[in-house]
């Protein structure tokens, strides 16, 4: 369900909850009245079933709007006849008894106005005149009273015309609002491009330097570039999160996830990050399997343990997870010097910092509001706990267990295999990186050929590596297209794109992965890893494993 339907949902399920707490109050007065003897015997024959159907019918709405959780046109048709119908009866044999009910006219009018739009406020004010104008054609108290009347009449269009002016102000400011995220959102796309490729390039320099016989203090100044360069792509890619996910794009795909896989690659991967902050980071085994998002879970983990070895140098960090309600949760603890109590919640938000007198912490506050908002999508919760001097404890809660069925099936997956003798066409048209990650894939084992363009002539390849700007008006998806119907087979690919990556791409069509750059060694072995398996998978029909995603 996309985020337009969603609240558009979610505002209809409001509209009827607040209909049954408002006629529980109407009812409770109504039995009052009646328990006063206010009310002719013959009105209350007829008011006492009418409020037990009224409540089916309502209970039903509700039921109907969590079961179809779509937009409806014919279904809040049905509320509003229920709604005005109801109080246009109780006007009429309630008279002047019923007139606090009368009250709730404009609440339902403006109800329907700021939810659904100005049409709906629009046939909310037809409906409220048509009640007050049939209840003072068929009573005698609403006839010999025509000011009272004229009075309801005049609130019942003045008040929403005025709301509808406010709901015109606020879709303008929202549709201003709206235009300057896109054209942040643009501005940050155009120029991703360009940004990423230096750092792309850089990373996979210095992994490729690492492995050279260096002397000690050229080691050193190898390790600060790494550092460094981290810490700009840890800032590079919280900015671009936070881009994709406000062009609402993003669209959990569930999957079972193994715990154990996950927290050991995280570990790994942030290895080297704890040893730079002299944080003991540990990881408690665990074997449990969940059913998320492999990708935004992955990332939310990732920003919550950067975010505890950031606040708690020097000290033990320690992730783990625990069952709570037969549900999961995964708790990342430090030992820091903790979150004051008045930052606690505001640490989600964005751009927030806690700062600290003589520590200087790097980032620019985006990485736990990314967290939370990823968390939104996937229906779960984020908190965070802290003891001043103690240290604090950030948790994602409500990971749903995966089913026994899909268990297993995932215990007969195979074993990673190593990459030795995959033959890769590698497709970019930046030399150094060309060079740098022709010099990768060799290291692991991999026979590349390395290209600018399209070749020209069918050479035989395992596996396609290409990037999506290729310049000269070419892209990698067209590259992949062509190599794949020269040699007439479904050749692997796999597309790194300076841009958001969206998998699967639009252009291809299939499952191809997507990479973004800047891209971490460990990341990119992991893909290959996985298309290799896939390819010894097809050829035994066995389902492949989910690789480590370790360099």
């Amino acid at each position: 369900m996309n985020q337009d339907v969603e609240s558009i949902w979610k505002s209809e399920q409001s509209q009827a909850i607040v209909r049954l707490c408002i006629a529980g109050a109407a009812a409770v007065y109504i039995l009052a009245t009646i328990g006063l003897g206010l009310l002719t015997s013959q009105t209350v024959l007829v008011l006492l079933p009418y409020i037990g159907v009224f409540f089916i019918v309502a209970v039903a709405l509700l039921v109907a709007i969590n079961r179809w959780r779509r937009v409806h046109h014919g279904r809040r048709v049905i509320a509003m006849l229920l709604d005005y119908g109801s109080i246009t009866l109780v006007l009429l044999l309630g008279n002047e008894v019923m007139l606090p009910i009368a009250a709730t006219l404009i609440w339902i009018t403006v109800g329907y106005g700021m939810r659904y739009g100005t049409g709906y406020l629009f046939a909310g004010t037809v409906a409220s005149l048509t009640g007050i104008t049939t209840t003072a054609a068929f009573s005698d108290f609403w006839r010999a009273n025509p000011y009272l009347v004229a009075m309801l009449a005049i609130s019942v269009l003045m008040v929403p015309v005025y709301a509808s002016i406010l709901l015109k102000r606020t879709r303008l400011a929202h549709e201003e609002a709206m235009a300057a995220n896109r054209a942040k959102s643009q501005v940050l796309a155009q120029a991703s491009h360009d940004l990423r490729q230096p750092i792309h390039a850089i990373g996979l320099f210095t992994n490729c330097l690492r492995a050279a016989p260096l002397g000690p203090d050229e080691q050193v100044m190898v390790g600060r570039i790494e550092r460094s360069l981290d810490s700009i792509s840890r800032l590079f890619r919280s900015l671009l999160d936070l881009s994709t996910l406000d062009s609402g794009r993003v669209i959990p795909r569930q999957e079972v996830v193994s715990l154990h896989d996950l927290l050991s690659d995280l570990a790994a991967q942030n290895s080297q990050a704890a040893r730079w902050a002299q944080v003991d980071l540990r990881v408690v085994s665990c074997r449990q399997h969940v059913f998320s998002d492999p990708a935004l879970l992955n990332t939310m983990v990732q920003n919550l343990i950067t975010n505890a070895v950031k606040h708690a140098p020097g000290g033990p960090v320690l992730i783990g997870c625990r069952r709570r309600n037969g549900r999961i949760a995964i708790e990342v603890h430090d030992r820091g010097p903790g979150i004051p109590a008045d930052h606690l919640e505001r640490i989600f938000d964005e751009f927030h910092r806690v700062t600290r007198e003589g520590c200087d912490v790097s980032g620019v506050g985006l990485g736990l509001s990314i967290v939370r908002r990823m968390a939104a999508l996937l229906q779960l919760v984020v908190t965070a706990r802290s003891r001043q001097g103690l240290g604090s404890t950030l948790s994602i809660d409500g990971l749903q267990m995966a089913p026994r069925e899909l268990l297993a099936s995932d215990r007969t997956r195979r074993h990673p295999t190593p990459l030795d003798g995959l033959r890769v066409l590698l497709i970019e048209d930046d030399p150094e990186v060309l060079h740098a990650t022709s010099a990768l894939l060799r290291k692991w084992g991999c026979q590349v050929r390395a290209e600018r363009t399209s070749p020209q002539d069918d050479c035989p390849t395992d596996l396609i590596i290409a990037d999506f700007d290729l310049g000269e008006g070419d892209n990698g998806c067209q590259v992949i297209a062509k190599v794949r119907a020269d040699r007439a087979e479904h050749v692997p690919a796999i597309l790194i794109t300076g841009h958001d990556a969206i998998s699967p791409h639009p252009l291809l069509g299939d499952d191809t992965p997507v990479l973004s750059k800047p891209l971490r060694p460990a990341e990119l072995r992991a893909a290959v890893a996985a298309q290799r398996l896939a390819q010894l998978a097809a050829r035994t029909g066995a389902k492949p494993d989910r690789p480590a995603t370790t360099g």
